[in-house]
C-alpha cells in the first residue's frame, strides 16, 4: 500500500505504523483525510497535514454535530449567509431594503464578507468597526447602518446552527462607549475622567509624549493656538508664570496657489493678553517635554513670522494643529476606553472617557476654577475671556449642577436617616 501503510485484518495504519481510526486515511502525499456522512446522507471530507491536525478537526465535528451545527459550516463565508439572509428576510419597506444592501455591498463584502463565518471572533468585529471609524471615517450612524446589517446576518447564522454565537452582539454599544459618543454633549470632563485621562497618558508608552501639551491644557485652560505659539522665553518657571501674549493659527487652505502654512497672530482679545499661574505639576509637565525632546533629539525648527524657540513639536520638529491635536485625543479616548471595558466589561465599567477634543480640556479647566471657588474675576482673567458674562455662564452652569448634586445627597442621607430611625 506504499506510504498509506497496510490493512491487517481489517485494520489499517499510516506509514509510521500509527493505527488509523474508522473514516480515516492516509494520502499518497502523506497527508491525512477523514469522511464521514451527516444525517441526511451526505458525504464531507476534512483534511490534515498531520494525523494530530487531522483528529483535532475530527473532535470539532463530533462536538459540532452533538450541537447540531451543520456540517458545511466550516466552508461559509459572511458573505454565503448574507446570500441567504437577503432570500429570507421580509418585512422591511423597499428603501430600507436597499440602504441594507448598500451598506453591506460597499463596506463589508469585499473585504469582511469574504471571512469563513465560523472563524469570526468578536475581536474582529471589534477591530473591523474601528477601522470603519478610523480609516474609512464612518459617522456612528453609518456604522450603525453596518451593523444592522451585519447583525442579522450573523443572527441567520446561529438561527440555523451555523455557529453557536452572535458576536456582533453589544459591539456598537461597545463601540460608541469607547469613544464618549454614548454620552450626551458636555463641556467639561468629570473630576474622575480627568484623572483617568491623565493617568492614562502617563502610565502608557504609545501616549507618554502626548502627557505633557495635553495635561497643560488641561491645567491651565490655554486655547490651543496659545499653547501651539508657546516659546521657551514665555514660561519663566522660577515665579511660575506663563505670558501669554500671542497665538499660532494654521492656515489649511490659502487659495490662490498658497500652500498651507502657520501664521503667528495677536491673542483673540486684549483680555487674551495674560499672566497665568502655574501648579508644580504643570511645571513639572513643561520639565517632562524638555527631557523628552532632549532624550529624543527633536526640537522645533520653525520659524513663523521671526518667532522661534517653539515649546511642542511633533516627530518632524515642525508645529502641531488643531486636527492633529484632535486626531489624538481620539485615538487616546479609544485606546483608554477599549482597556477599561476590556477589564470591567461595559456593564461594570466605572468610568469612560468622553468625546474629547482640544475645546473640552479648556472649558474642564475653566470647570475646576468654578468648583474650587476661586472668584469670577480672576477665573476672567485666567481664562482670558473678553465678556464677563462668558465666565458668568460657565459659574452658572456649575453651581447648578453642584446644587443638584447636593440635593441628590442631602435626599440620600435623610434616606440612610429614615432607615435607621425606624431600625
Amino acid at each position: 500500500m506504499g506510504k498509506r501503510g497496510k490493512a491487517r485484518g481489517g485494520v489499517r495504519y499510516d506509514n509510521k505504523h500509527v493505527r488509523l481510526q474508522t473514516g480515516e486515511t492516509q494520502r499518497s502525499d502523506g497527508s491525512y483525510m477523514y469522511r464521514w456522512t451527516d444525517g441526511h446522507g451526505v458525504r464531507h471530507s476534512v483534511y490534515g497535514s498531520t494525523l494530530e491536525i487531522l483528529r483535532k478537526k475530527e473532535e470539532q465535528i463530533f462536538v459540532d454535530i452533538h450541537d447540531g451545527i451543520r456540517p458545511d459550516a466550516q466552508i461559509l463565508t459572511v458573505n454565503d449567509v448574507y446570500e441567504l439572509w437577503r432570500d429570507i428576510k421580509r418585512g422591511v419597506r423597499g428603501t430600507t431594503m436597499a440602504n441594507y444592501i448598500y451598506y453591506y455591498d460597499r463596506y463589508v463584502h469585499d473585504g469582511f464578507g469574504q471571512k469563513r463565518i465560523t472563524a469570526v471572533k468578536k475581536s474582529d468585529v471589534r477591530r473591523f468597526y474601528n477601522s470603519l471609524h478610523d480609516d474609512k471615517l464612518l459617522k456612528i450612524n453609518s456604522i450603525d447602518s453596518v451593523h444592522t446589517v451585519l447583525h442579522q446576518v450573523f443572527q441567520t447564522a446561529v438561527d440555523d446552527n451555523i455557529i453557536r454565537s452572535n458576536p456582533t452582539d453589544n459591539m456598537l454599544r461597545e463601540l460608541k462607549g469607547a469613544r464618549g459618543l454614548d454620552y450626551e454633549v458636555r463641556d467639561a470632563m468629570t473630576v474622575s475622567q480627568q484623572n483617568l485621562f491623565q493617568e492614562y497618558m502617563l502610565r502608557n508608552p504609545k501616549y507618554r509624549h502626548w502627557y505633557p501639551i495635553f495635561f497643560i491644557m488641561l491645567n491651565t485652560g490655554m486655547r490651543v493656538g496659545e499653547v501651539i505659539g508657546l516659546r521657551w522665553q514665555d514660561v519663566d518657571m522660577e515665579k511660575g508664570i506663563i505670558n501669554v501674549t500671542h497665538n499660532v493659527f494654521y492656515c489649511s487652505h490659502k487659495g490662490n496657489g498658497q500652500k498651507c502654512h502657520y501664521e503667528v497672530h495677536s491673542t483673540k482679545s486684549r483680555a487674551g493678553v495674560r499672566l497665568i499661574p502655574m501648579t508644580q505639576a504643570v511645571k513639572d509637565a513643561f520639565l517632562m517635554e524638555k527631557e523628552y525632546q532632549e532624550l529624543t533629539g527633536i526640537h522645533n525648527t520653525m520659524s513663523i513670522d521671526g518667532y522661534t524657540g517653539f515649546i511642542f513639536t511633533n516627530a518632524n520638529g515642525s508645529m502641531h494643529n488643531l486636527t492633529m491635536l484632535n486626531k489624538a485625543l481620539k485615538r487616546i479616548t479609544r485606546d483608554c476606553n477599549d482597556e477599561m471595558i476590556e477589564k470591567y466589561g461595559i456593564e461594570n465599567v466605572p468610568v469612560l472617557l468622553p468625546n474629547l477634543s482640544t475645546h473640552i480640556l479648556r472649558h474642564s479647566f475653566a470647570t475646576r476654577l468654578c468648583e474650587s471657588g476661586v472668584s469670577v474675576k480672576t477665573a476672567q482673567s485666567i481664562l482670558g475671556h473678553a465678556n464677563f458674562s462668558t465666565t458668568m455662564d460657565i459659574y452658572v452652569t456649575v453651581t447648578e449642577e453642584m446644587r443638584n448634586k447636593g440635593a441628590e445627597l442631602l435626599e440620600e442621607y435623610l434616606s440612610v436617616m429614615g432607615r435607621d430611625n425606624r431600625a
